[in-house]
């Protein structure tokens, strides 16, 4: 087994359970742990959306420095 697959397996395994953990947490139902992923997703993205609006306000406002490299 090469070094490189190693870090690929143990992300693959971390997903499978976080995956395993999801099911179980919807009592095995497919459609309500798709349902709740859907649901978390959106809040997730309007999340995204509020923090990038604030960022803008405080950069407009001169509260953020650009970067200079």
């Amino acid at each position: 087994m090469s070094s490189s697959s190693q870090p690929k397996s143990e992300e693959n395994d971390e997903l499978e359970a976080a995956v395993d953990q999801a099911i179980s947490a919807c009592g095995g139902d497919m459609r309500a742990t798709i349902r709740a992923l859907i649901v978390a997703n959106d809040y997730l993205e309007s999340e995204v959306g509020e923090l990038m609006k604030a960022v803008s306000r405080a950069y407009a406002r001169g509260r953020f420095n650009s970067y200079s490299g």
